[in-house]
């Protein structure tokens, strides 16, 4: 028997730049009806303090510990969710009781799945107590512990999205979306899918134009316009064995790194790893079963012009198309903050996160764990 469940799903991307908020009514499976969605970005000194969470996280060695001030981060982190509910809720005149359960994807703040470690920081069932709803948290270490990857779990609101889009009879679309990292979802034309990461999204720029020009991020692609790609500094991102190695896996935001200081101009700088994030996606693609005709974007890397650029001259070369997520009628800033939101529900039906395909688990398996409310918000 179907059941429909009321969840919100929340997201603190590897651009450490705010929470993503996003309500869905579903059943987990096929039904999905996409509700209203808030973001709260994180004010300058709250983005610092993550980024030396990241690297406070670098010492851990074990899922549980929280080294130096890293326990206070994720404590002012959860509060920090706990109030974006609490304004989503009071925006869109709704009560805790009208939410079934909230997804919890907490910060990534290390990455290892070579090591079998993945934290994400986040405090579920403070959440749970500070909103007075049931959360769903932790969804990736499961399938770490069956002897996946532990990333992407998007995928599979990615398939149930697919099967309202357009398309060619038969034809694979993909899903890209660009964060800090970039990640693809393939669906074929049976409905199968495949998913890996496909490289660096928006990290590399954002650390660089942080740098170099003091701002967060090369808003809608303006400094990468201004300059040229130098090809000898891109073919060092995109020779790396990681696009050529016959095994996806997940990415760390360490495991590529901005140019020096001197390697580039500004402009040149920006507008070469602008074009690295779009080509990256290209030839991780190589990997898929089959040429899609379709690639849908979203997350921020959409609304840099210059990304997109790039992203549509490459795709056009490999007979495909490149359409943000809005051409369709989906939100491209709410779409991770959805499928957590979608993600929870499953884990509740105990329904399959990840599959074989998508992050290199044995076998398909359920995951997150469950924080009741237990009745009270003190």
């Amino acid at each position: 028997m179907t059941v429909m469940r009321t969840a919100i799903g929340l997201m603190s991307g590897t651009s450490l730049d705010g929470i993503d908020v996003a309500l869905l009514r579903t059943d987990g499976e096929a039904v999905v009806e996409r509700g209203p969605s808030l973001a709260r970005p994180y004010d300058a000194a709250f983005r610092r303090r993550l980024q030396g969470a990241l690297e406070t996280a670098k010492a851990i060695a074990a899922r549980h510990e929280r080294p130096g001030d890293l326990a206070d981060i994720e404590r002012e982190l959860t509060l920090r969710h706990a109030e974006a509910v609490r304004a989503f809720l009071a925006g869109n005149a709704l009560a805790p009781s009208d939410i079934d359960v909230i997804g919890f994807h907490g910060q990534t703040v290390l990455h290892r799945p070579d090591a079998g470690l993945t934290v994400q920081i986040g405090d579920g069932p403070l959440l749970a107590r500070k909103t007075g709803i049931d959360v769903v948290h932790d969804m990736r270490a499961n399938d770490m512990a069956h002897g996946g990857q532990g990333a992407p779990l998007i995928p599979a609101y990615h398939a149930a999205l697919a099967a309202g889009l357009p398309r060619p009879p038969a034809r694979a679309v993909v899903f890209v979306n660009i964060g800090g990292i970039s990640n693809l979802t393939f669906v074929g034309g049976d409905g199968g899918i495949v998913a890996f990461d496909s490289g660096p999204g928006n990290t590399l720029i954002d650390q660089w134009v942080e740098a170099h020009a003091g701002i967060p991020f090369d808003q809608g692609g303006m400094i990468a316009s201004e300059g040229r790609v130098d090809t000898a500094l891109a073919a060092r991102y995109l020779d790396h064995p990681f696009f050529t190695a016959p095994l996806r896996r997940s990415l760390d935001r360490n495991d590529f790194r901005p140019p020096e200081g001197n390697e580039a101009s500004l402009e040149d700088g920006a507008r070469t790893l602008a074009h690295v994030t779009a080509a990256a996606i290209l030839r991780s693609a190589r990997h898929l079963p089959e040429r899609p005709a379709l690639y849908v974007v979203s997350g921020g890397g959409r609304l840099n012009r210059t990304i997109m650029a790039d992203l549509r001259a490459l795709a056009a070369a490999a007979g495909a198309e490149v359409a943000a997520a809005e051409a369709f009628g989906l939100d491209g800033d709410s779409m991770e903050a959805e499928a957590w939101a979608y993600l929870a529900v499953r884990s509740l039906a105990g329904l399959p996160l990840t599959f074989p395909a998508t992050t290199g688990v044995a076998a398909p398996v359920t995951g997150g764990l469950l924080a009741p409310k237990e009745g009270g918000s003190g």
